[in-house]
């Protein structure tokens, strides 16, 4: 009983230091027609990394690569969200955390092809 307490409390403990790591944001992640799953959303060289709120690794599930990026979509959701659309996945985030996304896109190189909707 008491291990389970203490995952529990490691897991809780990990979702706390990623949402208040510098330079992340809390980020959902949809892939097709799936459900959307929490997490964060973190830039790092060239790339957006997300990794789940709830697990047991800090690794990235997904790294999406800013080279080539094609953003097709942007919808408002339910609780003050937007979602976009980046080729095979969807992610919501807050109206501040979309405006620094589509900058980080905008900031891109020039040799990048970039094409935002």
């Amino acid at each position: 009983m008491i291990g389970v307490l203490l995952f529990a409390a490691l897991i809780v403990l990990r979702g706390l230091v990623l949402a208040r790591t510098r330079g992340s944001v809390p980020c959902r992640l949809r892939q097709g027609s799936g459900s959307w799953r929490s997490g964060v959303a973190r830039y790092a060289d060239g790339e957006l990394h997300w990794i789940p709120l709830i697990g047991v690794r800090l690794r990235p599930r997904h790294a999406i690569a800013r080279r080539g990026l094609v953003v097709s979509d942007r919808r408002p959701l339910d609780d003050d969200l937007y979602a976009i659309d980046c080729g095979p996945v969807s992610l919501a985030m807050s109206a501040d955390a979309l405006t620094g996304f589509l900058a980080w896109l905008e900031s891109a190189p020039p040799s990048a092809y970039l094409d935002v909707a």
